[in-house]
Formats: structure tokens, C-alpha cells, sequence
């Protein structure tokens, strides 16, 4: 006899695939949601961007018109040139360079030492020299302006780029963020392995720490790098446009008179903009993947 067709194992195979195609159907339509949430994201971060190079792409006459533009103009290479001639910013740009790379490298640097010593060494008064490095990040920049000033006036530092880098080069969001890292991902009995070795404790910091740290120091050393080159507050007290000007310093310059060209101070900031955005270009994916790394360890 040939077999018996089953109706009821029929409806039950018929439900089963009806509920995978729905599954794969409401998948479907969650992943282009995602997307679409994604892509108003990307262009509300764009949007900021593409505005200011439609500004510098115009006049100043045109920029005050309604509605404004939505699209580039003729102007560019005009407003560039002369953003780039009166702010001086092929200097502005050299100092600002060095300003946030020394600043980047000695935070980074000496915010690992410090984080690694208070979460894997023990010493007499840790928790308390800790709490007091916390405690410091409670007090506003702004109250330790006028003693900052007066003591490189003192050293006679006035408009000297070394007047910003020094009192930048420690930071105690930078410590704290990589004692709480190094707790988590730099194994005790691995440091203690690397001394029953006879290894240096320079030698554990290159060969154990640092490589432990990489991910954490990645992202310390973007953020770092972006809050240097936005500095404004410290630099504008410490330095002036006609010495050695940062690129924040310099742009004040275009905005005096009595009706500053507003395209061309967006030329000027779309000058100071680029070179962050190259440095993300080219440091973007190490940085997701240190992120990344960090997030499997944790």
C-alpha cells in the first residue's frame, strides 16, 4: 500500500514555514529600520560639515540673504585664501600640531603610569591619592586661570607654546579612565609572573602593560587629541594671534571689524576642521578595533 497522506503533520509544516517566513519578514523590515535610523543619524552629523562648506563656498552678502543656500558656490578657493592669509593658519595649523600631539603622547603616556601604579600597586595612601585625583576633576578650569598665568608670566613663557603643552601633558579624567581599565583587563598574576621572571618594571610596562593597554590608550589618545585641538579658554589667555597662535586663537582674527565676512570665517574653520577629520580617516579603524578588542577582554 503506498503511504497515507497525514493532513494534520500537512497543517503542521504549513504553520512551521509560515511562522519562519513571517520571522524572516519582521527581520527584514527591523534591519531597514536600523539602517534608515543609522543614515539620519550619519546626516544630521554631516549636516554640520557640508554647512560649512556651502558658507565658505559664498559671500558674505549671499550668506545674509533668506532663505539661505543650500547648495556650493563659486567662492571656495577665495574664502580659503583669505582665511588662510589673515589668520596666518599655515602657522596656526604647525602649532596647533604640536600643541595636541605632545599633549596627546605625554597624557597618554603618564596618565598609563599613574593609572597602572593605583590599580595593580599596593602602597600606602592609594585610595586616598586616588579620591584626590577624582577630586580634581570637580574643580572648574576657570579657578586656576589667574595663579596658571602669573606663574608663566613668571617664567617668562608669555605666548610660548610651552605655556599650553605643560599643564595640559597630566590629566586626571585620562588617570582615572585607565586605572579603571587596567583593573579589569591586566591580570595581577600576570604582572607578578613577568618579576618571578626577573623582568624590569620597565621592562613589565613595554612588554606587559602597554600591550594590555593598547585598546584603552587608543581611545584616550582620539579623545585627547580632539580636546587639544579644540582648546579655546587656556590658549586664548595664554597665547595671541600675532605670535604663536594656536588654531582656535587664530580664528578670532577674522572674526573682528566691524562686519566680519562670515564665509570666510567658515573658510577658516573648515581649514581648522579638515586635519581632525584626516586624522580619523586614517586612525579610524584602529581605534574601532582597540574599542572593539577592549569590549571582548572586558
Amino acid at each position: 500500500m503506498g503511504d497515507v497522506p497525514d493532513p494534520a503533520a500537512d497543517r503542521r509544516s504549513g504553520a512551521a514555514a509560515a511562522r519562519t517566513g513571517g520571522l524572516a519578514m519582521r527581520t527584514l523590515r527591523a534591519g531597514r529600520l536600523t539602517y534608515v535610523v543609522l543614515g539620519l543619524f550619519t546626516a544630521g552629523s554631516l549636516f554640520p560639515l557640508v554647512w560649512t562648506a556651502i558658507a565658505a563656498s559664498r559671500t558674505n552678502t549671499r550668506l545674509a540673504q533668506t532663505p539661505p543656500p543650500f547648495w556650493f558656490g563659486g567662492n571656495l578657493g577665495r574664502n580659503l585664501q583669505i582665511a588662510w592669509t589673515d589668520a596666518n593658519m599655515g602657522t596656526a595649523l604647525l602649532n596647533t600640531v604640536i600643541v595636541a600631539g605632545t599633549v596627546t603622547v605625554g597624557t597618554v603616556l603618564f596618565s598609563t603610569l599613574a593609572g597602572f601604579a593605583f590599580a595593580k600597586l599596593r602602597f600606602r595612601g592609594r585610595r586616598m591619592l586616588m579620591a584626590l585625583v577624582v577630586g580634581t576633576m570637580l574643580i572648574p578650569p576657570q579657578l586656576s586661570v589667574v595663579p596658571l598665568y602669573m606663574l608663566i608670566a613668571k617664567l617668562s613663557w608669555t605666548d610660548r607654546l610651552q605655556a599650553v603643552v605643560l599643564p595640559s601633558l597630566v590629566c586626571a579624567f585620562g588617570v582615572f579612565f585607565m586605572r579603571q581599565y587596567l583593573v579589569h583587563a591586566l591580570p595581577t598574576e600576570l604582572v607578578e609572573a613577568a618579576r618571578t621572571d626577573g623582568a624590569s618594571s620597565l621592562r613589565v610596562m613595554w612588554h606587559v602593560v602597554f600591550p594590555a593597554a593598547r585598546p584603552a590608550m587608543a581611545v584616550l589618545g582620539m579623545l585627547t587629541f580632539v580636546m587639544s585641538w579644540n582648546d579655546f579658554f587656556w590658549p586664548i589667555v595664554a597665547l595671541t594671534q600675532n605670535g604663536s597662535p594656536t588654531v582656535q586663537v587664530a580664528l578670532t582674527g577674522l572674526g573682528r571689524g566691524y562686519i566680519p565676512d562670515q564665509s570666510v570665517i567658515m573658510a577658516g574653520a573648515l581649514l581648522g576642521t579638515l586635519p581632525l577629520l584626516l586624522v580619523f580617516l586614517v586612525f579610524g579603524r584602529q581605534i574601532v578595533g582597540g574599542i572593539m578588542q577592549g569590549a571582548v577582554k572586558g
